[in-house]
């Protein structure tokens, strides 16, 4: 099976040295690629700027911003059996990058926002699609509500939930706990756990939803 997936963050530039992104590490993404390597798939991974080494065997892209992780994953989601998209992609950008430094001495600039483009939204909403869409939900409150709406206004077929509120798991941690929700309505709950360990029952998870579908 051919699994593209998305991990890490995103960088959304305010000028040449500054910009918008969120404390993502890309572990859990980088985990997923790993397990789904070592299960015998093959795996595109797109990924924002991280601090970690490339998994061996997988083909690897780049990216910085949300703009080119949405190009990136467009160009390469034909050939996939499975989307994972587990990256955490800034929500909003700045309507336009200065070409030289702020400098604070010419005082407190307005940063105008703008939404990014929602890169798992386009993926649920290609007609006819034949991949298997996994999204994933960092919260902070009302984990499963948010989950379900996600769930269903993506047009996901599961949506992977974590409590990112928790400093000791999600963003930035070695381990994690997340709940499953699928399109058929199960609920499965995986406890706090190495994220190599999860991902291994992750992929397990997916690839038997799939079979099943």
């Amino acid at each position: 099976m051919k699994i593209l997936l998305t991990a890490g963050p995103t960088r959304e530039a305010i000028d040449p040295v500054r910009y918008i992104s969120n404390r993502s590490s890309g572990k859990m993404g980088y985990a997923l690629a790993e397990a789904a390597l070592a299960a015998g798939h093959e795996v595109i991974l797109i990924s924002g700027p991280v601090a970690l080494r490339p998994p061996a065997g997988a083909t690897v892209v780049n990216v910085t911003s949300a703009d080119e992780m949405y190009d990136a994953v467009h160009a390469r989601i034909r050939e996939a059996d499975m989307a994972i998209l587990a990256a955490a992609v800034a929500d909003f950008k700045p309507a336009a990058e200065a070409n030289r430094k702020l400098k604070k001495d010419r005082g407190i600039p307005e940063i105008r926002l703008v939404p990014t483009r929602d890169i798992l939204a386009s993926l649920g909403a290609i007609p006819n699609r034949t991949f298997f869409l996994v999204g994933f939900a960092a919260e902070t409150d009302e984990i499963a509500a948010n989950a379900v709406n996600k769930l269903s206004r993506k047009r996901c077929d599961v949506i992977v939930a974590n409590d990112v509120s928790d400093s000791k798991i999600g963003f930035e941690s070695d381990e994690n706990a997340v709940t499953l929700y699928t399109k058929s309505g199960e609920i499965i709950v995986l406890p706090r756990a190495k994220k190599e360990d999860l991902a291994r029952d992750l992929i397990r998870i997916f690839c038997n939803l799939i079979e099943n579908r």
